[in-house]
């Protein structure tokens, strides 16, 4: 082995190992996430860069929308894996509002091409304040756990 090829083989080893460190650490951040409200709704926007439909998983549970996306690497014929710097496991989560009330079952979900997850949970219908169970369908409407089905 020459002392070209050497240099070279411990380029390539400290190369692919930045790239992992890199996609362990984008693995560890949760994603951007903006929360924006209207009348009517909340809208909970993520980065999902690299996703597809199938593999993102939406949930709803104690005032928060949580993602998980598991990407996979597409194959390319006739190219090496150089630098293996994405994360392929991306988590995020959005707090609503301590006040929130929402209706969690009503809630939807769209990928967009542009690499956003755009999750839209409507706010539940005003519960009336004579009402003895008030406080308690609040909690109730605000807590559920819930799948929100992906659009494509």
């Amino acid at each position: 082995m020459s002392l070209n090829d050497l240099r070279k083989s411990v380029g390539n080893a400290i190369y692919r190992q930045i790239g992992r460190a890199n996609g362990h650490l984008q693995n560890q951040r949760t994603l951007p996430v903006d929360i924006l409200e209207n009348e009517t709704s909340y809208l909970v926007v993520f980065d999902a860069p690299g996703a597809e439909p199938e593999d993102v998983q939406v949930r709803y549970l104690d005032g928060s929308v949580r993602i998980r996306i598991d990407r996979f690497r597409q194959f390319y014929e006739s190219f090496e894996m150089r630098f293996p710097g994405r994360g392929m496991g991306l988590d995020g989560e959005a707090e609503l509002p301590a006040d929130a009330v929402v209706d969690p079952d009503a809630g939807t979900a769209k990928l967009t091409e542009v690499g956003t997850l755009n999750v839209e949970i409507p706010k539940a219908a005003s519960i009336d304040d004579d009402d003895t169970d008030a406080d308690s369908a609040a909690e109730n409407a605000g807590a559920a756990t819930e799948e929100v089905p992906i659009d494509d």
